[in-house]
């Protein structure tokens, strides 16, 4: 038992883990965590001839899984590797999201009529940007283990958030493609370019 700040005898905030984080500081991290994944999902979901059940619920199962998975990731590596860590998360998501940008931007040159290479709801194209999305969550791992705050809770709502914000951006971004027309893997493309960008130009400039 432990005395809250009132003096009043209350639940201790200790866990056989760590310190429990409060529920407003979690949602309004997961939600942060997540706007990256729904950025993704919103120019994936541009590139798209049609969004669909399978469509939604791959990208929301693996989105929310790394987001779920990487956090415990770090807070299980613990602090002597945060240092190494925050030297290049950055670099390894914009190269990432470069790359499957840079890949859209490519076919969106295609002749219109010409059959698509790949899904980008499935293998490879999925996995890279599961990972770039979700390497944030990993510093945070490692923050929650140097405040020596437990990881099991804060892991679960974090990657049902990204799940749940994944699937809202690709519906939203199916609806905007329909506006858009045709061309809007290029801008899909060039939505992915940027969000690596970003990622890189936060991290150095701290």
């Amino acid at each position: 038992m432990s005395r809250t700040r009132d003096g009043r005898t209350g639940r201790s905030e200790r866990t056989a883990d760590g310190t429990a984080m409060d529920l407003l500081t979690l949602l309004t991290l997961a939600v942060a965590l997540a706007m990256d994944a729904f950025a993704v999902a919103l120019a994936t979901g541009l590139t798209l001839p049609s969004v669909t059940g399978r469509h939604l619920f791959r990208f929301g199962f693996h989105f929310g899984l790394f987001q779920a998975l990487m956090p415990v990731l770090g807070w299980l590596a613990g602090v002597g590797l945060r240092r190494h860590i925050e030297a290049v998360d950055h670099w390894l998501a914009f190269v990432l999201l470069a790359f499957v940008g840079g890949k859209m931007l490519l076919e969106s040159r295609r002749d219109a009529d010409a059959p698509r290479p790949g899904d980008p709801t499935r293998g490879l194209t999925l996995l890279l940007l599961a990972v770039a999305t979700s390497i944030d969550a990993l510093a945070v791992g490692l923050s929650l283990a140097a405040l020596d705050v437990t990881v099991w809770t804060p892991a679960l709502v974090i990657g049902l958030t990204a799940g749940a914000l994944t699937v809202a951006g690709m519906k939203l971004g199916r609806r905007v493609g329909r506006a858009w027309g045709p061309r809007v893997e290029a801008v899909g493309g060039l939505l992915l370019i940027g969000i690596g960008v970003r990622i890189l130009v936060e991290h150095l400039g701290g």
